[in-house]
């Protein structure tokens, strides 16, 4: 399968006229509150304003008022892009019929059905839609909290955080060393932190040639790993030490202030360290109480929380299954939450929930692999039903190929998360 820009805002709009079925007015207009302005919340938030008709109130809560995104800001380290390339603003969201509000919310009643915003207001809900993304486990990497944030950025929310570590890669000195921390599973975007080592790698081939990367991991594989690893070999040769489970890649402490890193015993003074630690849901959900450990558990058929029937997660916070955390799984579980919630408000037919997913990574110019899968809802869980996945040994035509078909989705995805024409 591949995409481009207008297949992607294609298929949501054959989407968007099937869910536009005839509707019966509820008595008074229900209210959808939002939390979470990315791909999962801007999206519910825009198709359930656009399929209702203006049946249903909805509100989007989020601080930022300019949205970068996670996905391709490896792109932006590596100098494929532009920090402006990744930046989006609600304007198209407001102007579609949703009310964005730009705040934090900070409280959830759950008996009250109300949100509590942090410049002290308080909306009330008929159904709330938490799509917060992640936050990180206190103290899952020895030595460093948000605190050290700016010594080690993790760079896992797009914005000032990538920024950052770009202006650190650039103030490397010659032949310096770049340490990555990776995360244990599950985290946002399997293939992230290992298309984040390419571009680096990318970046300093081009600027900084003798330095070096080492890559502490927790795991013993990750994804992609035999596409990745080729691609390392073939453009990066020499520079790149991974470090596995198996040599000590989980034993790990930093030390902020001499940035120094030190894995299983032994301790190296590093130039930049890319601390990426543990994650659970968003913290909104835990205080909404809809979290079991780390993540929110849902039902697949409509993104329904377990604890709540009246509340829905999204993208990276919930726990629904097969279903890798990225945007794409974001925007596509959106659309099957914002089909319920509509149906369930206004008495409209709801159609049966269907998911897809595709991960793209570049490892180097042209050089772009992918990964994805399509999935059902079943009683227990989203359950995968095909997958698919590039192959090792693929020629630089198809690699090319692969890479424009990334383009075309960010396109897609971006103007379909916060409204554009095709």
């Amino acid at each position: 399968m591949t995409f481009n820009r207008r297949m992607f805002l294609g298929t949501s709009a054959v989407m968007a006229a099937s869910l536009a079925a005839p509707m019966v007015r509820a008595q008074g207009k229900p209210r959808v509150i939002v939390i979470g302005g990315g791909a999962g919340g801007a999206t519910a938030a825009r198709y359930i304003a656009k399929d209702s008709k203006g049946e249903v109130d909805v509100t989007l809560i989020e601080p930022t008022r300019t949205y970068y995104t996670c996905f391709f800001s490896n792109l932006y380290l590596g100098g494929v892009k532009d920090i402006d390339d990744l930046g989006h603003s609600y304007g198209g969201l407001a102007a579609g019929g949703v009310n964005v509000v730009h705040d934090w919310a900070v409280g959830v009643d759950r008996g009250a059905k109300t949100v509590t915003l942090a410049s002290g207001g308080s909306l009330p809900y008929d159904k709330l839609i938490l799509s917060p993304g992640i936050d990180f486990v206190a103290g899952a990497v020895e030595g460093w909290d948000l605190t050290s944030q700016n010594a080690m950025p993790h760079a896992y929310k797009g914005g000032s955080q990538t920024e950052l570590l770009k202006a650190q890669l650039k103030a490397m000195p010659e032949g310096g060393t770049f340490a990555m921390v990776a995360p244990p599973n599950p985290y946002r975007c399997p293939p992230g932190p290992y298309e984040r080592v390419s571009m680096v790698a990318h970046f300093l081939k081009a600027n900084n040639p003798t330095a070096k990367i080492i890559v502490a991991d927790p795991k013993p594989k990750f994804s992609k790993m035999a596409l990745f690893q080729e691609g390392w070999n073939n453009h990066y040769a020499g520079m790149i030490d991974w470090i596995g489970e198996e040599f000590g890649g989980g034993a790990v402490s930093v030390d902020p202030a001499a940035m120094t890193v030190t894995i299983d015993g032994e301790e190296t003074k590093v130039d930049v360290c890319n601390v990426i630690p543990a994650m659970k849901a968003g913290h909104i959900a835990e205080i909404a109480g809809v979290t079991d450990g780390n993540w929110a558990p849902v039902n697949a058929a409509d993104m329904s929380s377990k604890a709540d029937p009246d509340i829905h997660v999204l993208g990276d916070a919930s726990q629904q299954g097969d279903m890798p955390k990225s945007g794409f799984s974001a925007n596509s579980q959106a659309k099957v939450c914002a089909n319920a919630v509509r149906g369930a408000l206004t008495g409209s037919k709801v159609f049966p929930a269907k998911f897809s997913n595709t991960c793209w990574s570049l490892i180097d110019t042209n050089d772009g692999v992918k990964v994805g899968a399509t999935y059902e809802a079943t009683d227990e869980k989203i359950a995968k039903v095909d997958g698919f996945i590039s192959q090792t040994g693929e020629t630089a035509d198809v690699r090319k190929a692969t890479y424009e078909e990334s383009e075309g989705w960010y396109s897609g995805i971006t103007a379909d998360m916060f409204g554009a024409s095709v």
